[in-house]
């Protein structure tokens, strides 16, 4: 088993605060920071201001498994 240190949480959520009518911050992948969207059922990035896909969601989840077994 090993693991890879990605960084202090202040630093990765830093500018990233709770929104109204949003769940989160929450990271996804390695650096990706998005709040769900209990209304939509969705995702949504706050870098993009769009929503995520279900493939994009599966994709920055399985990431850091992906950087991992490198």
């Amino acid at each position: 088993m090993g693991y890879k240190v990605l960084g202090e949480t202040e630093v990765l959520f830093q500018g990233y605060t709770k929104r109204r009518g949003l769940e989160g911050p929450f990271l996804k992948g390695c650096n990706r920071v998005v709040y769900y969207d209990a209304h939509e059922g969705k995702y949504w990035c706050p870098r993009s201001d769009f929503y995520l896909t279900q493939d994009e969601v599966d994709y920055l989840d399985n990431e850091l498994v992906r950087m991992l077994a490198r």
